[in-house]
């Protein structure tokens, strides 16, 4: 009997000390950095997770199928969002590609489809008329992608870009940001393939805050 009671206790006790090994594994200052201050998010009934990338870095080329993937089973109560990362006037042309497409409701035809023309075809895509080929290429009505491409609207949301590259801190890419206040980069997780296993985490203390 005694020997059945401590078999109980010891299951009971398990989801704990699952839980106590995840804390200790991911620690603020060694696999993610708190922001401060704290970036305000575009929902606040839910947890955002933002990814800041650039088409140029093949780290970020990594990085794209590995979000795919997670996100085909992410929570309902978090929500994600593409910031392309502004360091220079260069990388402002890619992001407008980005925000172009979206405006279009073309976000899935451009986007892993820009990464491997760069990354696997070796293809430059680094100017608006090399964009607005490749977007019809995808399937995108050129016209409308350049008339997009070039409108005030798409100027405000690369103006935000730039200022949330300096908001949230960030020195390279990709980062991951949760909730406005969380950073997590390859460097700091322990890998490319560790880092959305820090926001997963990352995620769940958000929910018990």
């Amino acid at each position: 009997m005694k020997s059945l009671l401590l078999a109980i206790f010891s299951l009971l006790m398990m989801p704990l000390t699952v839980g106590a090994t995840d804390a200790i594994k991911y620690e603020e200052g060694v696999q993610y950095q708190l922001i401060s201050p704290a970036v305000a998010t575009a929902d606040p009934a839910t947890i955002e997770v933002v990814e800041l990338f650039w088409y140029g870095c093949p780290h970020c080329f990594v990085l794209a199928p590995m979000v795919t993937e997670w996100l085909k089973t992410k929570p309902k109560d978090v929500t994600f969002r593409l910031v392309p990362a502004i360091f220079s006037p260069q990388w402002a042309i890619s992001a407008r590609a980005l925000y172009a497409a979206q405006a279009l409701g073309a976000e899935d035809k451009l986007h892993m489809a820009m990464f491997n023309a760069i990354h696997a075809d070796h293809r430059k895509l680094s100017n608006e008329d090399e964009l607005v080929e490749f977007a019809g290429e995808v399937g995108i009505d050129k016209g409308e992608f350049r008339k997009a491409f070039d409108s005030p609207t798409i100027d405000a949301r690369v103006k935000k870009a730039a200022l949330l590259t300096r908001e949230y801190g960030i020195d390279g890419v990709p980062a991951v940001i949760v909730n406005g206040k969380y950073r997590v980069t390859a460097a700091l997780a322990g890998g490319q393939e560790k880092i959305l296993k820090v926001v997963d985490f990352l995620i769940q203390k958000e929910r018990t805050h």
